[in-house]
């Protein structure tokens, strides 16, 4: 049931009514859950089972890791839950993928190894709540926050569904306290709400899907058929894309939870506006980057360290940061590219962003350097192999610019601008927000603004629902 579907919205319309209309907190909260577990049961009923399980075993370690005596036994029950958590989210996220590189392995050494597929199924969103509960029995053991009072609270936190399925990650102590008292939009988060999910589903349906994927897809499918530029107008269109799709995504959740009361932290703040990769990933998919370095790089020593260790710690981060994307080795690769930039701005400014940006036109200059180089970093993360990449970067620097006719000059031209505007609108808010740029406005221009998104995306809107890109992880 992805958001930019009809199902979707009826969906959204008949739980929010019900919501409306019960009186009791308690039971509203059990609509919620009930409308959460409906919600992921429309991709496989049988996967309900598997988050529940996961629910219900985090929920007795953190009881047993807050009321144990001995440090050696909340040791033991925090490990069991590392171990169930990534236990659960390695058999079916990587299975498939050890398998397969296993093989390929021993056919190198001459050993001839031909298992049965394992054909193992991905539960959607495995990725994104299986961080929620280990992070929650995590900030029980180091004694940030208590279990929570409820189970109903805690199942609801787990399974939300505006974010469950690709995010925002949200922390316990951000989703646990809005439950304990009686939650109702009201008439102004009730417009804002209403307001970011017809932003997001602009982003998504109009940007991503119908302006910047018509280029991204085929040179992508095909890179050998197309020439530089075509691929420089699709390495640049995928940084708007996938912007477009997930921070969509993260919009529209944002904008569903405000319509019941709750507040989802932001997923996004304007990434290519970045004059910097430590800046990059301070406001790219902010909710991940800030769990790898809370429960990852914090424990592997962080900068407390020697510089060489360092270096080691970043790296590691942001290989299984990639590693986290998918299962598949040019994730790793796109992981391993972010972290030897990290590593190298560490070396060269400390602390420091790279770019020490002292006026304007500088960050200007830093902002847009930096843009270029995380897109060309995202042809890893966008094509199908190790030789599509290759292929892509070959063709970026072949110098052709004969043109294939399959991609028009109207869509190379739309993709090339709706890009650059991304990337002038993101410097341009650069320290501000969607709210307050809103709020600058009159109230006849917001509606007009908001009414010609809402008039685009259904005129755009085809009934494909094409799937947003992070469901894949």
């Amino acid at each position: 049931m992805p958001f930019n579907s009809y199902t979707f919205l009826i969906f959204f319309f008949l739980v929010a009514v019900s919501h409306h209309f019960l009186k009791s907190w308690k039971w509203q909260k059990t609509n919620l859950l009930v409308a959460s577990y409906l919600f992921y049961s429309a991709w496989n009923p049988l996967f309900v089972f598997l988050l529940m399980a996961s629910t219900l075993f985090d929920w007795i370690l953190a009881k047993r890791i807050f009321l144990a005596e001995k440090t050696k036994a909340k040791k033991v029950c925090l490990t069991a839950s590392i171990a169930m958590n990534l236990g659960l989210l390695g058999y079916f996220k990587y299975g498939n993928f050890l398998l397969e590189t296993s093989v390929v392995f021993l056919n190198c050494l001459g050993i001839h190894f031909s298992p049965a597929p394992a054909d193992i199924v991905l539960p959607v969103g495995i990725s994104f709540y299986t961080f929620q509960t280990l992070s929650y029995t995590i900030d029980v053991y180091r004694k940030k926050i208590e279990p929570g009072k409820s189970f109903m609270d805690y199942a609801l936190y787990v399974s939300f569904f505006p974010q469950l399925v690709a995010g925002p990650i949200v922390r316990a102590h951000d989703f646990l306290p809005q439950c304990e008292t009686p939650r109702k939009a009201d008439k102004d988060q009730l417009g804002w709400g209403l307001s970011l999910i017809t932003i997001g589903l602009f982003m998504k349906i109009v940007l991503a899907d119908n302006i910047l994927a018509p280029v991204v897809d085929p040179v992508y499918a095909d890179p050998d058929n197309f020439r530089s530029i075509e691929t420089w107008t699709a390495v640049f269109a995928f940084s708007g894309q996938i912007f477009c799709d997930f921070s969509g995504y993260s919009t529209v959740a944002i904008g569903v939870a405000l319509c019941f009361g709750f507040a989802l932290p932001d997923n996004f703040k304007y990434p290519y506006a970045s004059a910097g990769f430590r800046e990059f990933w301070g406001r790219w998919h902010i909710s991940l980057s800030s769990w790898l370095r809370d429960y990852l790089y914090a424990s592997l020593g962080g900068n407390r360290v020697s510089a060489a260790r360092t270096g080691v710690n970043l790296m590691l981060t942001m290989l299984l940061g990639g590693l986290w994307h998918g299962a598949s080795w040019l994730f790793v690769i796109w992981g391993g590219v972010h972290g030897l930039y990290l590593i190298l701005e560490h070396s060269l400014a400390g602390r420091r962003s790279l770019f020490p940006a002292p006026e304007n036109h500088w960050k200007i200059a830093s902002s847009i350097f930096t843009f270029v180089i995380v897109s060309l970093t995202w042809v890893f993360f966008r094509s199908e192999n190790v030789p599509d990449a290759m292929g892509i970067f070959h063709n970026l620097y072949s110098f052709s610019w004969t043109r294939n006719p399959s991609i028009s000059s109207a869509a190379l031209a739309f993709a090339a601008a709706t890009s650059l505007f991304l990337l002038a609108w993101h410097i341009y808010m650069r320290n501000s927000s969607i709210e307050s740029f809103f709020s600058r406005l009159s109230s006849i221009v917001r509606i007009l603004l908001l009414l010609s998104m809402a008039i685009t995306t259904f005129l755009f809107f085809s009934g494909d629902n094409n799937a947003f890109i992070y469901f894949q992880f």
